[in-house]
């Protein structure tokens, strides 16, 4: 986990981190946090470890911190996150210790995070989606009522 514990302390990914804070000061759902991060990162390891993919667990964490990293860039230019994310990420990744190779999976995985296609892949973007969408706890939410998600899309029960 070395890897994943540079990527923590990286400049630049605390950086980002910041200015998804300061974008998301007054949001009321969902947050693109640390919390949401590890959820993603954690429901991640367990779908991994129940389909038996046996995806390492530092390209599974690489995926999750980053996966929403580049948000703000959405609030403030309209670009697609997952886009932004994409471009911020192998930088990071690179100066963490990742191959070339890791870095072009990770990327892969970000981008298709908002894929629905992606949802059934057994690959590190199938379980990032995944992942993804349970970690949302729309069962427990204050804000439910309002949020614009289709109720269809909400997570009304624990998954993993």
């Amino acid at each position: 986990m070395e890897r994943v514990n540079r990527i923590l302390r990286h400049e630049a990914f605390l950086w980002h981190m910041r200015e998804n804070g300061t974008a998301e000061k007054e949001r009321i759902f969902c947050r693109h946090d640390m919390a949401h991060f590890l959820d993603v990162a954690r429901i991640a390891m367990i779908i991994n470890l129940q389909e038996g993919l046996e995806l390492p667990q530092d390209m599974i964490y690489g995926a999750a911190l980053l996966h929403d990293i580049g948000r703000h860039e959405q609030y403030h230019t309209g670009i697609p996150h997952e886009i932004a994310s994409a471009r911020i990420a192998p930088d990071i990744l690179a100066d963490c210790g990742y191959a070339p190779e890791e870095i072009h999976r990770i990327t892969e995985a970000i981008l298709l995070h908002r894929d629905g296609e992606s949802g059934s892949r057994r690959d590190l973007a199938g379980v990032l989606y995944r992942a993804d969408k349970a970690s949302r706890a729309c069962f427990a939410c204050m804000a439910s009522g309002q949020c614009s998600w289709k109720e269809e899309k909400k997570n009304h029960h624990l998954y993993w």
